[in-house]
């Protein structure tokens, strides 16, 4: 197990480039099982989950070749299907969360597929009953073993239909669709997530070949095809990553500039952060984040504390929601932070408190933050990373903190975030790594 040793209280300057997009990485990379050809992908971020899942692939028979630190080229001309019964797949799918986005497109274009219950952060109950209820009502069959902990699916011909998905799910809009683009007939799929993920994967299928219309709305239309073919694709900066500096940079009372950011796509993002009291600049496709000795919680219009809460795209991201809850602790003002959609991304919160934050946890959902506005500091202490999203808010927590701070199992962090104390290290944090 990792660990970071973490010394506080140093301001960070400079620029920092954003990696490629983990959530968008995941789908993409499950999207080229659909074709014989070959698929170039750009701006693949080096991280734990991404590296796992290009293994799964190649372990499955697709041929991998890197062709750059960040760009791979994909050819999965000869996938071995019996593969997926086997011991080692079971074991490599069911470490990954993103394993399950490999269904789809083998139902598509083999008739089949199968995997064990897949990994991931344990932040709460994430259902997959969206992505099978999707592949039955284009006409697979659904199986699911208690005994091995295996879904399977099997169809003979997909057929387009009308569905309208119970919940806006990134990852089950995406299998879905994967599997959609070459079903017979037209599909509709109203409740459809729309984040920028799922268009970048909408955009790559009809590249490859597909027709899918109605990209960004949440009502896609899928007119199937029979074949799809290569393409070319440049995987989005990592918004998760850009708010995560957008909040180090708040904590740590730095000037740094993150580059390239892609700003068009990041939604609500900049304007929750600005809510939060921090000062931002766009500059051209850079965002531009000037020092501040402190931040001011804003209130709703009748003074009222602000609450700062997740919801489907175009609303705010739930990944985010614990940089808020750290960034809040040394704002002026209170805010309600409320996680709506998993029942336990909060329960990090008592690292925080060990700190000196002052933080009530109201319920699995809900966390209230009365700010100290820098004049109580955090102070160090030794924590273990729970999750991606979490671990990255302590290690934020840790940078801000007097003294030298101790987090034990980051490989939690490097799932999510490449190479990030080195390149923290280069604005002037001091991040060890001890194996």
């Amino acid at each position: 197990m990792g660990t970071f040793e973490i010394k506080g209280g140093l301001k960070l300057s400079g620029d920092i480039h954003p990696q490629g997009a983990k959530n968008e990485a995941l789908q993409i990379l499950c999207a080229i099982l659909l074709t014989p050809e070959e698929v170039v992908v750009h701006n693949v971020p080096s991280i734990l989950d991404v590296n796992k899942l290009i293994d799964l692939l190649q372990s499955m028979g697709v041929e991998v070749n890197k062709l750059s630190d960040s760009s791979y080229s994909f050819k999965a001309t000869q996938v071995d299907i019996n593969y997926l019964r086997t011991d080692e797949f079971r074991v490599k799918a069911a470490s990954l969360r993103g394993s399950i986005m490999v269904v789809g497109p083998l139902l598509a274009r083999f008739g089949k597929g199968f995997v064990p219950r897949p990994g991931g952060d344990k932040i709460g109950r994430r259902r997959l009953d969206t992505h099978f209820l999707g592949f039955q009502r284009l006409g697979a069959s659904f199986d699911f073993s208690i005994a091995e902990n295996y879904y399977a699916v099997e169809a003979s011909n997909l057929h387009g239909c009308n569905m309208l998905l119970d919940e806006a799910s990134v990852t089950g809009t995406a299998n879905i669709l994967m599997a959609a683009v070459m079903a017979k007939g037209v599909t509709t799929m109203y409740n459809a997530a729309c984040e920028p993920y799922v268009q970048q994967l909408c955009k790559l299928l009809n590249r490859m070949g597909a027709k899918i219309t109605g990209i960004g709305s949440n009502l896609l239309t899928i007119e199937g095809v029979t074949e799809l073919h290569g393409a070319v694709h440049t995987i989005l900066p990592d918004m998760i990553e850009i708010g995560s500096f957008i909040g180090m940079a708040a904590m740590t009372q730095s000037e740094i500039t993150i580059k390239n950011v892609s700003y068009d796509d990041l939604g609500i993002i900049p304007y929750s952060f600005e809510r939060m009291g921090i000062k931002m600049e766009r500059r051209g496709d850079d965002i531009y984040i000037p020092a501040q000795d402190g931040y001011t919680i804003d209130t709703f219009i009748d003074g009222s504390i602000l609450t700062i809460a997740d919801a489907p795209w175009p609303g705010l991201t739930p990944d985010l929601l614990s940089v808020f809850l750290v960034v809040a602790t040394q704002a002026r003002g209170s805010v309600l932070i409320h996680q709506k959609m998993f029942e336990s991304r909060l329960f990090f919160v008592d690292k925080l408190i060990d700190m000196g934050a002052q933080i009530i946890l109201c319920d699995p959902h809900r966390a209230t933050v009365i700010g100290q506005g820098n004049r109580v500091k955090l102070r160090a202490t030794v924590m273990t990373s729970p999750d991606i999203r979490a671990g990255v808010a302590l290690l934020i927590a840790a940078m801000s903190a007097e003294g030298t701070s101790i987090i034990h199992n980051i490989e939690q962090i490097d799932r999510g975030y490449e190479r990030i104390d080195e390149r923290l290290n280069k604005l002037g944090a001091q991040i060890r790594r001890i194996q």
